[in-house]
Parts: C-alpha cells; sequence; structure tokens
C-alpha cells in the first residue's frame, strides 16, 4: 500500500498527532480519503496497542473538533492488514466547505485541503470562495412544516441495536434548526407525516396497464424503507430448474443490490421539493426513481467508484447507526458487482436505476440478472456454488490469481475458476480476512492480507 490523494497513514494516535486536520482537509477535498492508524509511512501495517480505546479518541475528536458538524461524513472502523489490527477512518467530502478545526475557526490556520499526498492550509481567496458557494438550502436548515412531532419508531430502531436515544438526542442527531426547531430531517425521521413513497406495479412493459400503486409513508422514513424492501423481497419471486444432483433457484434481481440501490435512493433523495423516492415494477424490469442531481462538484465517474459525497448526511448518520447503511462509499462497489453503468440514467433533476429481469445481464451466466443459488438435492447442502470444498478450492485459485497479477479482475477469477462472476463477488465478501481491495475502481488493486 502508498500513500495517495485519498490514502494517508498515521503510525500511531497520539497527543500531537493532529487528526482533526486530515480529517478537514478530505472533507474539504472533492472526493474524499481515507486515513489509516497503524500503518507506517512506508505502507507496513504494524497496528494499533488500544484498537477500541484508540476508535472512541478518534471519533470524540472529529465530533468535538470539527466544524461545520462532520456527523455523517466519517466512518471509523478497524481492519485487519497483515494479521495486525489497524484503524480506517473514511472521510466523505462534505457540501458544506470549508470545513475548518472549530479552534482556529474559518482561517488559513483552521481550514485545509488535499493537495497530493499532504493536507495544505487553504487560502484565504480558497476559503471564501468556498463559503460563498456553500450549500444553504440543507435538510437541516429547512423548518419542520410541523413542530409537535414524536419519535417513538425512531427510539425502538436505536433500542433494536442496543443504543439509546437520551433526552438530548434531537440536538445529537442534528434534527434542530439553528433557533431550536425541528428541521425537515425530523419530520421525516418522526412517528407522522406527510411523506410518502409509491410502489407502483404494472402487467406489461409500459405504464398503461396498473395492476397496484401501494404506498408506504407518513411515518418514520426507516419504517417505510423496511416496508418498502419487504414488499420487493415478497415480490422477487423465485423459480427453479433442476439440474441433476442440483436445483437452481433463480430470483427476479439480486436482494443485496436491490437493498443497496433503495436504501441509497432513500437516503440521497432531494426531499427540498417534497417528491419521495418511487419504485415500479414492470413485467420485464425494476424502476427506480429518485429527486435531485448529482451533489455539487461531483461527476458520473466519481459516483461509480465508490466517492462518498452525502446529500443529506444527517439522514445517513442515523441510517448508519441502526445499520441499514454498512458504511460509507461501500454501496455503489457492490452494486456495480452485479449490474452495469448502462443501469443508471442521470437527468436534469431525477437520477433513474433500471434493472433488467431477463435481458442486458452484466455477470450472471445463465439468464439476466437472477439471484441464482444451487441446491444440492441429494444431501440439501446450499450455498452459492456446490459446497464448502469447492468454495476452498475457490478461494485458493483467487489467492494464487492476486499473487500473480494484483490487477486481476472478477470476470478472469470466474473464467479461472469456472463460476459466475455473482460467486466470485460472494467468495471474495468472505475473504474479506485473507484479502483486501485498495482504492476503488479500475485505479485500486488486490492485496493478501493473510500469508
Amino acid at each position: 500500500m502508498v500513500e495517495t490523494s485519498r490514502i494517508e497513514f498515521k503510525q500511531e494516535l497520539t497527543d500531537d498527532l493532529d487528526i482533526e486536520k486530515e480529517v478537514v482537509a478530505f472533507l474539504n477535498y472533492r472526493e474524499g480519503g481515507i486515513i489509516y492508524v497503524g500503518i507506517d509511512k512506508d505502507g507496513n501495517a504494524v497496528g494499533v496497542k488500544d484498537l477500541d480505546g484508540d476508535m472512541l479518541k478518534i471519533k470524540a475528536r472529529i465530533r468535538n473538533n470539527v466544524s461545520p458538524s462532520p456527523m455523517g461524513l466519517f466512518d471509523v472502523t478497524a481492519e485487519t492488514i497483515n494479521d495486525e489490527k489497524v484503524i480506517k477512518i473514511f472521510v466523505a467530502s462534505g457540501s458544506e466547505k470549508p470545513y475548518y478545526k472549530t479552534k482556529y475557526g474559518m482561517s488559513t490556520k483552521g481550514c485545509f485541503i488535499r493537495v497530493g499526498t499532504a493536507a495544505e492550509p487553504m487560502t484565504t481567496a480558497l476559503i471564501e470562495d468556498l463559503f460563498a458557494h456553500r450549500v444553504r438550502n440543507s435538510l437541516g436548515r429547512i423548518k419542520s412544516p410541523r413542530q409537535d412531532l414524536t419519535f417513538r419508531q425512531l427510539h425502538i430502531y436505536y433500542e433494536s441495536k442496543k443504543l439509546k436515544l437520551n433526552e438530548n438526542f434531537a440536538k445529537s442527531l442534528e434534527l434542530l434548526t439553528a433557533d431550536g426547531s425541528y428541521n425537515y430531517v425530523a419530520y421525516l425521521l418522526a412517528d407522522e407525516n406527510n411523506n410518502s413513497m409509491k410502489l407502483a406495479k404494472y402487467a406489461g412493459e409500459d405504464r398503461c396497464n396498473l395492476i397496484s400503486n401501494n404506498e408506504y409513508g407518513y411515518c418514520s422514513l426507516l419504517k417505510a424503507t423496511d416496508s418498502i424492501l419487504d414488499k420487493l423481497n415478497v415480490e422477487n419471486t423465485v423459480t427453479s430448474t433442476k439440474t441433476y444432483p442440483y436445483r437452481i433457484d433463480k430470483t427476479l434481481w439480486d436482494t443485496n443490490a436491490m437493498r443497496e440501490l433503495i436504501i441509497n435512493a432513500v437516503v440521497h433523495n432531494d426531499y427540498s421539493n417534497e417528491i419521495p423516492p418511487k419504485v415500479e415494477i414492470f413485467s420485464n424490469r425494476v424502476e427506480i426513481t429518485s429527486a435531485g442531481r448529482l451533489p455539487e462538484g461531483m461527476n458520473e465517474e466519481e459516483f461509480f467508484n465508490g466517492v462518498s459525497n452525502p446529500r443529506n448526511k444527517e439522514l445517513m448518520r442515523v441510517f448508519r447507526d441502526v445499520e441499514m447503511v454498512e458504511s460509507l462509499g461501500s454501496g455503489m462497489p457492490l452494486v456495480l458487482e452485479t449490474y452495469s453503468r448502462d443501469c443508471f440514467t442521470f437527468m436534469q433533476n431525477f437520477i433513474r436505476i433500471t434493472i433488467p429481469f431477463e435481458k442486458n445481464s452484466l455477470n450472471d451466466t445463465h439468464s439476466g440478472t437472477h439471484e441464482e443459488t444451487l441446491v444440492n438435492t441429494g444431501t440439501g447442502t446450499e450455498n452459492g456454488t456446490h459446497d464448502g470444498t469447492h468454495d476452498g478450492t475457490h478461494e485458493q485459485m483467487i489467492i494464487n490469481l492476486i499473487r500473480e497479477d494484483k490487477n486481476v479482475t472478477r470476470d478472469l477469477m470466474a473464467e479461472k475458476c469456472g463460476v459466475s462472476v455473482r460467486t466470485i463477488s460472494r467468495i471474495l465478501r468472505e475473504m474479506k480476512d485473507k484479502v483486501v481491495y485498495v482504492g476503488s475502481g479500475d485505479k485500486g488493486h488486490w492485496e493478501i492480507i493473510f500469508k
């Protein structure tokens, strides 16, 4: 591993380490970035002595010493590299630039930006220019149309993850405007609101013959999202084909990818015009339409490479807290393991994702984008290939391929192993303690972390 414009190494967390400066620099950088603690300047994993303690310290320092609030814009997680536990700090590009170290304010001493492999002070001119373009119409600044809000459902979701919201939760979750009123984020997360997502189903390939038109909403956005996902799971019909000794089960779409796409549409939707996401099921496809264009400063290439720039950082923070979002920047690479970029249409005021049932498949070697599972009808063993023995063999083949070429693609892995790309992607997820993909998109590479 080497340092780049988006990757920074720190050997250890000390009181003298200016972690806030590095975070501020990535918040102000248009692509964000990653800070590793426990890796020296030469890229060698040396580990951290107090993993949990250091992670808590980092979270607290970023939360308390960086302005505007970076909550929802960073992740602090543990990662194993070459048998050493290191800390990974993922920082998204923020929409309220310039970000700064709270102690020094919006000055050349407080504002930094990533230049090459270093965090450099901003010029006064750049600070003024960024401030002039700061997004002012964020949901956090829009006052809720109602102030008699209750949050029983929100409390239930947090309690289900063994998290407790105290009496100051509205402030800590950034559900208040500057004058202390509930903002539009609070409105969306409240038990009752006028926000409702529609899920329509048609008999054919067009909108002429409507079968059903269900609404999910008027409640917490968390609950409405779960209802949409549950309905889609019901609609994701399973068909079976017997090929002795296995039965091939096929679904209309990949469940994991669909979940990521729905949650992405919900979290990143532009609610300022009171237009919620919409889901439509046709006889040959699913269409997901969300309001808003790409975030300011992000292009399509950065979008597909997993660069994170949350439109609604407050919603992102809550969805992460309740584990409906795993980590920043992880969603799009997962989707692209199954579906091509051609599924995405970027319009002036909307983004539409079209998931085909049969045609235009990217990775499936059988029929369409269907999720396939091979079931051993003789033993009842069920997994994505044949059995555990096969998976073990494929793992070793993958490791050998990476040793030969760290830039090896999933397509080539699938070809060499004689399985689908989807199966390779599943095996790689199960090998997260053995191999890791460093970087994003075509610019990244594989590294073996288990010898």
